[in-house]
């Protein structure tokens, strides 16, 4: 038998709310980890950096997508594993627009494209289909 943490009440298995508190309950096999090697991080790094360089930053979207999917399919969070589908192709016309609303603005828009770029990686993550 378990308890809630929160308020002690006795919980019933599989609940996922606590009946006395109303607290979440989680699962305790829900684990966070990142289970990527120095190796083939450092190896990632370095090929992203080479891309850059190569095409003077006009590869940088095609290496971020490569980085971010790297990173995306070593981690796992709360057990679930994610999958990240963004091509660099998409990328670059989200960059080509946030550049020119950049100059339009005069600078102004660029503390809008960080928030973008996130918005714009969040919705290209997935739950990995289990097998």
């Amino acid at each position: 038998m378990s308890y809630c943490k929160k308020c002690g009440t006795e919980l019933a298995e599989g609940q996922k709310f606590c009946s006395g508190c109303g607290e979440a309950l989680i699962a305790e096999n829900r684990e966070s980890k990142w289970d990527g090697g120095v190796l083939e991080t450092a190896i990632n790094t370095i090929i992203a950096s080479i891309i850059c360089s190569l095409t003077f930053g006009l590869g940088a979207p095609w290496a971020m997508c490569m980085v971010i999917k790297f990173i995306v399919s070593h981690a796992v969070i709360d057990g679930q594993r994610y999958t990240f589908d963004g091509k660099g192709g998409q990328l670059f016309g989200q960059w080509i627009k946030w550049f020119l609303l950049i100059i339009i603005t005069c600078g102004i828009y660029s503390f809008w494209v960080a928030p973008r770029m996130y918005n714009w990686v969040a919705s290209h993550l997935h739950k990995a289909e289990e097998k």
